[in-house]
């Protein structure tokens, strides 16, 4: 029988990737053979994004380049646009399968029950997202390089104006404490040192069964013999309780580095926006951790021309983020989300002035990061080896810098190395091993 080819896109955030690499594995495993995108497959998958309505065209566009390369192949429409919108999207002549993020994790026993049956009407799965019981949550390994990505939880509770990821992912669903310290607990006997958590909101870890928080996750796997850091990503200042900041900014084995989210430096567009803090109230949360913990990096997001951003809105905000200690900024222009809240406040900034604003922040944090990193000039470093490219090591501080150097430890070692040039990009530091 011959082997069928299948070809991935991934549109958007780093999750989608994270699972559309779970899913071709699954392929590969079953037979199937990777092919690239651009090549002539049997079937494509293309992981849609929806965060905007510039996301929606991006995924419409790339569902129709793979039916023109194959007009026989099979084409799948999952992720995020899928979930949201699965009747426009099933409506595209183009699309074979919608299958949404309730469903993902069964795509492959989809397409080819679609297959074997010999399908060719059109379907798409009916979205609904399972019962907010723990249990049915599944936690799932992804790696990037040599560091392993532990998914713990999915969806968010939160519904801020601008954002369509709690009807795209659903409400809070995260798994069992006890099953990710035993999974942890076979990628350290794998020989890794550390391990990343990740989820659509992990600092609500828990929020579904209201035990076993962030704050207990963590305290079990710091038990982990062999384990030498756990690096956190992306966390909301309003879920840092006193137990959860205490052990943040205590604990050696969790990286000094934390992103939290800012979305704006002005209280008035804050409060249209649904974040439910203020300035100061971040500011406190963000010089508290600093305070405790020197060398931690804050990240943050921040979106620029959000429909109430005014000229002295946006002055706040640049005052706001040239004084809080970011060791670097992700800036996000605007868009306007079909089916969110702030749909209703118009898109009222234009967009050359959206364009201009956004060039201010990302210049911030283009300053702002390697004042970050030039601090460390000269200083003697602890590092993980991650990875060797063009005959150097690569290796990883615990605050997020890397550093280029020679060296003969292997990858997933831990080292020592002095901090000697500082790059442009931030990737682009170099260092002596000592």
């Amino acid at each position: 029988m011959k082997k069928l080819k299948v070809a991935f896109s991934t549109l958007g955030c780093r999750m989608n990737h994270f699972e559309s690499s779970a899913i071709e594995e699954e392929f590969e495993n079953r037979g199937y053979i990777l092919s690239e995108f651009t090549d002539k497959a049997d079937i494509y998958v293309i992981n849609t994004c929806t965060v905007t309505n510039d996301a929606d065209r991006t995924s419409r566009k790339t569902i129709r380049q793979a039916k023109r390369r194959n007009p026989d192949a099979v084409v799948v429409a999952t992720g995020c646009y899928a979930q949201v919108s699965p009747e426009e999207l099933s409506k595209m002549e183009e699309v074979d399968l919608v299958i949404g993020n309730s469903h993902k994790t069964a795509v492959l026993e989809i397409v080819e029950q679609y297959i074997n049956e010999k399908r060719r009407d059109k379907i798409f799965i009916d979205n609904i997202f399972r019962k907010n019981d723990f249990e049915t949550f599944q936690i799932s390994t992804f790696y990037e390089g040599s560091r392993p990505i532990l998914k713990v939880q999915e969806g968010c509770n939160s519904f801020c104006s601008f954002c369509i990821i709690p009807f795209a992912r659903g409400k809070v669903r995260s798994a069992p404490v006890q099953q990710i310290v035993q999974q942890a607990e076979i990628l350290v006997d794998r020989g890794f040192k550390e391990i990343v958590l990740t989820g659509t909101q992990l600092s609500q870890f828990g929020y579904d069964h209201q035990k076993g928080f962030l704050s207990d996750l963590l305290e079990e796997l710091i038990k982990i013999d062999g384990l030498y850091r756990i690096r956190l990503s992306s966390m909301g200042i309003n879920e840092i309780d006193d137990r959860l900041l205490d052990m943040i900014t205590t604990e050696e084995k969790i990286a000094p580095h934390f992103h939290l989210s800012l979305q704006s430096g002005d209280d008035k567009v804050l409060k249209d926006m649904k974040r439910n803090y203020t300035v100061s109230q971040y500011e406190s949360v963000v010089n508290e951790i600093v305070k405790r913990r020197p060398d931690t990096a804050i990240g943050t997001d921040l979106i620029t021309g959000f429909p109430t951003e005014d000229k002295r809105a946006f002055e706040n905000t640049v005052k706001v983020v040239r004084d809080i200690p970011f060791a670097y900024i992700h800036v996000f222009t605007y868009s306007l989300r079909k089916g969110t809240y702030a749909e209703k406040l118009g898109d009222r900034v234009n967009p050359q002035e959206k364009k201009r604003r956004t060039q201010i922040i990302r210049q911030i944090s283009e300053e702002k990061n390697r004042f970050f990193r030039e601090k460390y000039l000269g200083k003697e470093l602890e590092v993980l080896v991650i990875s060797e490219k063009e005959g150097k090591k690569i290796g990883l501080t615990g605050n997020y810098i890397h550093i280029k150097f020679d060296s003969d430890k292997p990858v997933n070692s831990i080292t020592k190395v002095i901090l000697t040039g500082v790059g442009q990009e931030r990737e682009n530091n170099t260092g002596k091993e000592i």
